[in-house]
This record gives C-alpha cells, structure tokens and sequence, in this order.
C-alpha cells in the first residue's frame, strides 16, 4: 500500500495512509521527499514550500492559508493553517450541466403504501406529541413487544422533550416533523400519543396529516382516560392486528429516497467513505431514485461545488439563500460560522471547515441537483435534492427522514453507534474501525486503500446492500435496537 495518496494534480498537501515517522523518506507521484515531522495516519503533509498566507491545495480546492512558512515535508494542520471562510457572500451561476446515462432500475421488496410511496419497514411507531408523555410511551413499547412478529416488524417509540413550550417557528417545525413521521412509509402502523393541554396537541398535529398520508393511526389523550397504558395497548393491538396480512412485493428501485450523512470522520471520510456514498449516489439517482445531501454547515467552503451543478438558475438561488440563510443563523446567534470541525475530526486529520466540507460533499457524487427542500420540507422531485439541516447527526438524521429518506447512508471515520427513525446503515471510512467496531458497522469502505478494488466496484457493492436493506435486511443499529429521534430548535423556550 501506498504511503501517501494526493487526490488531485493541483494539490500542494498529501494524505498519509499510514502513520509516518519524522526522517522517514517517501515517493509521491514520483516525487521523493522527507518527512521533516511525525505525520499520523489521515493528516497531510506539505509536497512542497508553502508560503505564509498561501492557499493550501486539497480535493484541488483551498482548504485554508498558512497561517507560517510551512517547508516542504512538514505536517500540516490546525496548528499551521487557518480557514479562509466568511460570512454570507454573492455567488454566481457558472453551471457545470452535469449528466447521468439513465439506468434500467432493479426491484427490492418493500410495502406499498395508500400515499403512494413505498415503505421498507412495516413497523409500528408510537408518536408523543409532547415530551410529558415520553416515558408513557416507552412504556408502550416495552410492554407490546409480545406483539411483533408476522407482518409487524418492530414495535418503537420516538421520544423528544418538545411540542409545548415552544414559539413560531420552533413550534412549526416540531408539529410538521411530528406530522411527517406519522405519514412515513416504514410505518405500517402509528399511535399519536398526546397529553391533553400541550400546544401541539393532536387536534393540531391532525391539520398537519394529509389525506391518505397514514396507513393506519390512531390516536389517544392521556388526560381524557382512567388508565392510559390500558387504552393504548389495546390500540396498539388493534394496529398490530390490522398489519398482519402486509407483504412486502417488488418495487422499482426509483421508489428508494436515501438520505446521505457523515460524522465521526476522519481524513479518510473524503477520500474512502464519502467517495463511495456519491458512487452509489449517481446509481440511484440514474435509475431514477432519489437522494438527499443535508448538514448545511458542512457545505461551506465546498458551496460553489453544488451550486454549479445545479439543473436550473431557480435551484441555484434555492441553494445560494440555503447557505447564506445558514450562515445569518450562525451570525443571529454571534457565533462564528467555522466553529468546526470538532475534536474527534480534527484528531483524524481534518484541519478546517473547508477542508471536512470538500470532503462532505463528496457524498452527492455527480449528478445535478434537483431541489433544494427547506427544514421540515419533504421531497417531491426525483434526483439529488439538498436540504436545509444542521450538522449535528440526530438532528440531521431525523431531518432526512421526515424529508422521506427510507434509509440513511451515514459514514464515519470515528465510529458511532447512534440510530435515527428509519435504517441507518454505517460505512467506515478506514480498515482500523470497520475491525475493531464490528457491532456498528455495516459496510468497509476503507478497503478502497487496501484491496485491489475501485471505487466503481466498491459504489455497486454498496448499491446491492442498499436494495438488501430496503428488502427487509437489519443493519447493526437495529439489530441492537437502537433509534432514536431529535427536532431543530433555534428558539426561545417558554
């Protein structure tokens, strides 16, 4: 293996596969140099002088400027380079027209639903619509397992501390979020738990359902029952009785809406894991399907990359106001817009926001950009749709699946073992971590730096998992039960 990867010509630092020792001598695209410090493995080293407030070259894009002279063969890192991002900015338009060669789309076997979408799970879901009742509906949960089986894959309850207490548009968001989970097609069935006196009771929630949005619900107040425990079991029952006879039959793969995720990563996650996600990306989106790029934040400083590869100038304005409208939320709160990467990223080898943003977006591969969809929005075109969400992972995650992801592609090169409301299938950016945390990997795409493989065949290969997945194959998370749930809050609490 080799010891350096430069990802592209016009780089001026190169990626260490392997921890190198200070005097070590290394050859990079036949150039040969010294390591003149310890470099760990997934940092950078300089290919070359670099000037004080110089640009530094990675993806063949700026990741930052030298904040010294950095000599050839140094490592560079948080402590010898600093970001070059600001606040919001004009951009404009020099679109790229991306194209993909449509593909005939293969069949996985999921759930049809009366919306007209297709599940991948048939699983009962119970809802609070406050988080007074959270434990009551955890409750639920444990005490209706005896009920899952034939036809009712699991039986889970999405706890949160919001729904009351909250103003304008942090109230909005909780209700809509609520209302796009009890309209998810993984559900086969839902209870909509309520207290009796929140602000976003279930009379409210009900305005927010679509007419044949749910395939089945039901709801209940707890206030307006001697024994709420007994009434929602027997409602619960009642559901799981009605989603015995659901079978899963073949669906066209353009039914899938994958959402794409990172966290955890490391200086390997653009060049492995991310990489790989945009392969599988590009496949599904030429089949017609659908997937959606989030954690806006992570976009800065790779903006222009999307911007320019949007379908029509109305989507490039829909993605200019997504990122500056996030970056006025990072000023509103004076905060400084770069305050990432975080430690666990910077430990890997990240150095700026710049640099995890280029190699975050490597997830949404090459195909155009359909559709920009605001927070709490839901996909309506086919294609790459981004969408407006903070970086943060269960706030993100939460966020693709009330956008209608059935599954979410997440990858980390530190390792996690979070859960959201729908599959979450985890893909190790490096070797080290798909071994040592088999438990919460699913997919090795480090292997790319290893096996004689290539990023194409590793894309399929993870294509093929996905229409597993969607077929009813667990991945780690659940396996051990895991998920879980979190709402964007950007208000004031009462």
């Amino acid at each position: 293996m080799d010891q350096f990867i430069r990802i592209s010509p016009t780089d001026n630092v190169a990626v260490a596969l392997v921890a190198i020792e200070k005097g070590t001598p290394v050859t990079v695209d036949g150039m040969t140099l010294t390591a003149r410090t310890d470099i760990p493995a997934g940092h950078k080293m300089a290919l070359r002088d670099i000037a004080r407030d110089e640009k530094v070259i990675k993806y063949g894009f700026p990741i930052g400027y030298a904040k010294e002279n950095i000599a050839q063969g140094s490592h560079v890192h948080v402590h010898n380079l600093h970001t070059a991002l600001s606040g919001t900015l004009d951009y404009t338009w020099h679109p790229t027209h991306p194209h993909l060669a449509p593909q005939e789309s293969e069949t996985f076997m999921g759930y049809p639903r009366r919306s007209g979408r297709v599940g991948i799970r048939n699983e009962l879901w119970i809802i609070p619509t406050v988080g007074c009742v959270n434990d009551i509906a955890r409750s639920m949960e444990r005490a209706s397992q005896d009920l899952v089986g034939d036809g009712v894959e699991a039986i889970l309850a999405f706890s949160h501390p919001y729904g009351c207490s909250q103003m304008t548009e942090d109230q909005e968001n909780t209700r809509k979020i609520l209302a796009d989970l009890c309209m998810h097609p993984n559900a086969g069935g839902v209870l909509l738990l309520g207290l009796g006196c929140e602000n976003s009771g279930i009379d409210i929630i009900k305005q927010y359902l679509e007419e044949n949005g749910c395939e089945r619900i039901r709801f209940l107040i707890c206030q307006q029952v001697e024994d709420e425990m007994e009434a929602g079991l027997q409602l619960i029952s009642e559901l799981a009785e009605e989603m015995r006879g659901d079978r899963r039959v073949p669906c066209p793969a353009s039914e899938l809406v994958v959402g794409l995720k990172c966290g955890g990563s490391d200086g390997f996650s653009g060049i492995t894991a991310n990489p790989v996600i945009g392969a599988f990306s590009d496949q599904l989106v030429a089949r017609g399907g659908s997937t959606i790029l989030t954690e806006v934040p992570e976009m800065f400083g790779a903006e222009t990359i999307l911007m320019n590869r949007c379908e029509d100038e109305e989507t490039f304005e829909k993605t200019v106001r997504l990122i500056n409208d996030f970056k006025q939320y990072f000023e509103d709160h004076h905060q400084t817009i770069y305050e990432n990467p975080s430690p666990g990223n910077k430990a890997g080898g990240i150095s700026t926001l710049e640099d995890k943003a280029l190699g975050c977006t490597q997830k949404s591969g090459t195909a155009p950009v359909s559709d920009v969809l605001p927070y709490a929005g839901r996909v309506t075109r086919k294609g790459l749709n981004l969408l407006s969400a903070p970086g943060n992972d269960l706030v993100a995650a939460t966020a693709l699946a009330s956008a209608g992801c059935q599954l979410v592609l997440f990858s980390t090169g530190r390792g996690t073992p979070f859960a959201s409301p729908v599959p979450t299938l985890k893909i190790a950016s490096n070797p080290r971590l798909a071994a040592f945390k088999k438990r919460w990997i699913d997919f090795a795409a480090g292997r790319l730096l290893e096996e004689d493989t290539t990023l194409e065949e590793l894309g399929k290969e993870l294509y093929r998992l996905v229409l597993e997945v969607a077929s009813g194959k667990k991945v780690c998370s659940e396996e051990h039960g895991f998920h879980d749930l979190a709402i964007f809050k950007s208000g004031v609490t009462l």
